[in-house]
């Protein structure tokens, strides 16, 4: 009888590791499927950007419209929360709550503040009359760059999310899996947006 409880107890942390193992895999595969979907939308909302491009309708063009230098600082904004959601995922691995969370912070920090100045951006120019509707040109912009900002705003909230369960939970498996699977998501809403700037901002505007 107690060799049969022993074998139990020998086998019961390997069954409990097999099924973690299978619960990664399934969320590994989950994950890079709803990238690839993205892969798929954002080329598709750059077509239709550029198809779209010199449609203004008589109005104004990406020339008139938007500043490059404004764009700039957007960029500077983001790539700078790549790398300080980067040092979260390290400081994680080092079992370092109080950084992990600083850096989880200051990386909601300078996301909110890329999303306020798209936000301000966008109402600017519908206070100016050059909203969605006025043109297919405007159109396909409004879609494409509120489209990367609605994954933004996902984000913000994943965040959000990370340092709960990172205070009640502590640096369990789970939490781990969680945060690095959000810094591959902010590091490819990162890349996504380096196309913004350089279609959109760089070559539509300069």
């Amino acid at each position: 009888m107690n060799e049969d409880v022993l074998a139990i107890d020998r086998t019961q942390p390997e069954v409990e590791m097999a099924a973690q193992k299978r619960l990664e895999d399934r969320t590994m595969f989950g994950f890079w499927v709803y990238i690839m979907t993205d892969c798929v939308l954002f080329p598709v909302l750059f077509a239709v950007f550029a198809v779209l491009h010199n449609n203004t309708n008589g109005g104004a063009d990406a020339r008139q419209l938007f500043s490059p230098a404004y764009a700039l600082v957007e960029t500077i904004l983001l790539l700078t929360s790549s790398f300080t959601s980067g040092l979260a995922l390290l400081s994680a691995r080092r079992k370092g709550a109080t950084f992990t969370v600083f850096w989880l912070l200051v990386t909601f920090a300078l996301g909110a503040a890329f999303l306020g100045m798209e936000l301000s951006e966008f109402h600017h120019l519908v206070a100016e009359g050059n909203s969605w509707r006025a043109s297919g040109f405007l159109s396909g912009f409004f879609t494409l760059v509120s489209t990367h900002g609605l994954h933004i705003t996902a984000g913000l909230l994943w965040i959000a999310v990370l340092i709960a369960n990172l205070a009640k939970r502590g640096f369990t498996p789970s939490v781990m899996r969680k945060l690095g699977l959000f810094a591959m998501f902010w590091h490819f809403l990162d890349v996504v947006w380096i196309f913004i700037f350089s279609i959109v901002y760089l070559m539509g505007a300069v």
